[in-house]
């Protein structure tokens, strides 16, 4: 095995001296056994170390069970402590106050709860209002710990056995667009008024809630409590003929 270029060697070098001195001598014997012939003398005179200190090392290293027990670096009691002896019953107190202001569900069922704060408004809202500082992973225990979870509106309420014809308006529309295909005329799919219709209908995003989210399969607005307009978009470009803007509002 060629030697080492010289930018490893200086960091090999500055690497050793941050060790104690077991984990020197360890270091030593497995670089000379990763290296092969002639490594104990190549890899003492890069460290500056005895050739007896490699050879020892790499004994230690060869030597290693599969898991070695040692003793704690540690101090026994050190590090972050958790969450619930930090603040104990008083942080499940808070996080219920923060969600209380957020939360909507069904007034007959009370499994039915779902909140429109994310884990990052919780986190913030804690530590403004009540000078608790924890993180997200904690908010995301405390979410499950009460029965929230994270999810998507499924479309499982179907209302296919509840419309009649519903297919004939597609198949109107694919018959038109083969024709005007066919005829070597151009397709423009455009909203020119955008309407969201309000009800249990399925929309994208995630949220916290205690129970499953259903909608209906369909956006029909004989099933809608109302309708939101937004502003209009347009597509920039050269006009359609008539006839193909007549398909595009059959379309669309």
């Amino acid at each position: 095995m060629e030697p080492y270029p010289f930018e490893v060697e200086e960091t090999m070098r500055r690497f050793y001296h941050s060790l104690n001195e077991k984990d020197r001598r360890r270091l030593a014997g497995w670089e000379a056994l990763r290296f092969g012939p002639g490594g104990r003398s190549y890899i003492a005179g890069v460290l500056g170390c005895s050739r007896n200190t490699v050879s020892k090392g790499a004994c230690e290293v060869s030597g290693l069970p599969t898991r070695e027990v040692e003793q704690r670096i540690r101090v026994k009691g050190g590090g972050r402590k958790r969450y619930s002896l930090t603040w104990g019953p008083v942080l499940d107190e808070k996080f219920l106050l923060v969600l209380r202001d957020h939360t909507a569900g069904d007034p007959m069922d009370e499994t039915v709860r779902w909140t429109n704060l994310t884990p990052g408004d919780i986190v913030q809202a804690l530590r403004n209002d009540h000078g608790i500082a924890v993180s997200k992973f904690v908010v995301s225990q405390l979410l499950k710990k009460h029965h929230y979870r994270r999810r998507k509106a499924q479309k499982k309420i179907s209302l296919k056995q509840e419309i009649k014809h519903r297919d004939e308006q597609f198949k109107h529309i694919a018959r038109l667009k083969a024709e005007f295909r066919a005829a070597g005329n151009p397709i423009v799919s455009m909203d020119t008024k955008k309407k969201e219709h309000l009800g249990n209908f399925y929309r994208e995003g995630h949220l916290y809630t205690l129970a499953e989210l259903r909608t209906y399969d369909h956006d029909f607005p004989s099933y809608a409590e109302g309708v939101v307009r937004h502003e209009a978009r347009y597509m920039h470009g050269a006009r359609a003929p008539t006839a193909n803007r007549r398909a595009v509002s059959l379309s669309s």
